[in-house]
């Protein structure tokens, strides 16, 4: 945005409700009317100016407007366009110009007041020109409440980290958070009708301490902006409320641990116990059935995989009696044994020669 003039005036602030269109001349009555219902947007770092639309029954073209803007400390009115303010609103088509800074170096400066008008053209008609009040980013702009709120559970204490609803130059203005928070009991989180607060702080981070370990506590985080400069404070919405549960301490853990290992025993105990009573008392249906089924001989086998073959005869062949075998026997005659004795000698005279064995094999 173009610099303004050194020189403040003293601001006319006039409410950001809605503005009426400026009387057009009486010469130009029957051309073309000008915008009504001029409203200034502000909320955190946004900034634009919305209007109703302008259109003629006679005149099926589209209307165009254009938006200029002033300080107050001077006459000269202004074109919102890219060269001052990075955003062309000097032919729109839409009835809405966003001029929201991407950057603390670019939009309207927020510590002076500023005012900004709207006139719509057709073709060779020119409307009247409608005026916005007179606003100051920071005193008019709506707070929001803080953004990127994190919560991390602590023994017996929250964390709460947050960031600011928008950037602003220290040298200007700077943010103060409150915590409001209060214990969740049952299904209501609204417990409380006064909440605790902590003091204002600057930080992006607080720690809630002195809480009840393992306790579900609720909470929500107010901004204020606070005007370097100026005796002025503007506090902001409340953020949607948030809850969590704190962590246990030390004692409650170890307790915790072992309650933990001695349900774990006690559960893994009566699995086993009642496995083994099963087995016990089902021992012979166990045992059924993981034995192992008869299989089905080779040749059986081979028969359902090939019909054709002939397993038949193969099977005959197979059941048919063997020969049998004969071992081979020595006799081996001692001479004394022959003088010894009757018997003997009577054996061997009754005996046939051709069938005395001197050594041979039966």
């Amino acid at each position: 945005m173009r610099p303004p003039p050194p020189t403040l005036l003293p601001p006319l602030l006039l409410l950001l409700s809605g503005f009426g269109a400026a009387a057009p001349p009486a010469d130009s009555l029957a051309q073309l009317p000008a915008p009504g219902n001029l409203k200034v947007h502000l909320y955190n770092a946004q900034q634009a100016l919305s209007w109703e639309p302008v259109s003629l029954d006679s005149d099926p073209r589209p209307v165009v407007y254009q938006v200029q803007y002033k300080y107050s400390t001077s006459s000269n009115w202004y074109d919102v366009n890219k060269e001052d303010s990075k955003v062309d609103c000097t032919n729109l088509t839409r009835t809405e110009c966003d001029f929201t800074a991407n950057s603390l170096s670019e939009g309207f400066p927020r510590r002076f007041n500023i005012s900004l008008r709207v006139r719509a053209k057709l073709g060779g008609l020119i409307s009247a020109w409608a005026t916005a009040p007179w606003f100051e980013h920071y005193r008019n702009a709506t707070i929001g409440p803080p953004e990127n709120i994190r919560v991390t559970p602590e023994e017996g204490s929250l964390i709460i980290r947050l960031s600011a609803p928008f950037d602003v130059p220290a040298s200007e203005a700077y943010f103060v958070y409150y915590v409001y928070y209060w214990e969740k009991t049952g299904d209501k989180q609204l417990l409380m009708l006064v909440p605790q607060v902590t003091d204002p702080f600057e930080s992006n981070f607080i720690t809630l301490n002195d809480l009840k370990p393992l306790r579900v506590y609720c909470f929500q985080v107010q901004a204020k902006l606070i005007l370097t400069k100026e005796n002025i404070s503007r506090p902001g919405h409340l953020s949607n409320i948030s809850c969590s549960k704190t962590a246990a301490d030390a004692s409650v853990k170890l307790q915790q641990d072992i309650l933990a290992a001695a349900t774990t025993f006690l559960v893994l105990s009566v699995v086993v116990g009642s496995c083994l009573f099963l087995v016990l008392k089902y021992r012979g249906l166990v045992k059924h059935w993981f034995h192992s089924p008869p299989s089905i001989p080779s040749q059986i086998e081979e028969y359902l995989k090939d019909p054709a073959q002939p397993i038949l005869d193969a099977l005959d062949k197979d059941s048919s009696p063997k020969e049998d075998t004969w071992d081979s026997v020595s006799v081996v005659t001692f001479p004394e044994n022959e003088q010894e004795g009757t018997p003997q000698s009577s054996w061997n005279q009754n005996a046939d020669p051709s069938h005395q064995p001197t050594e041979g094999v039966l």
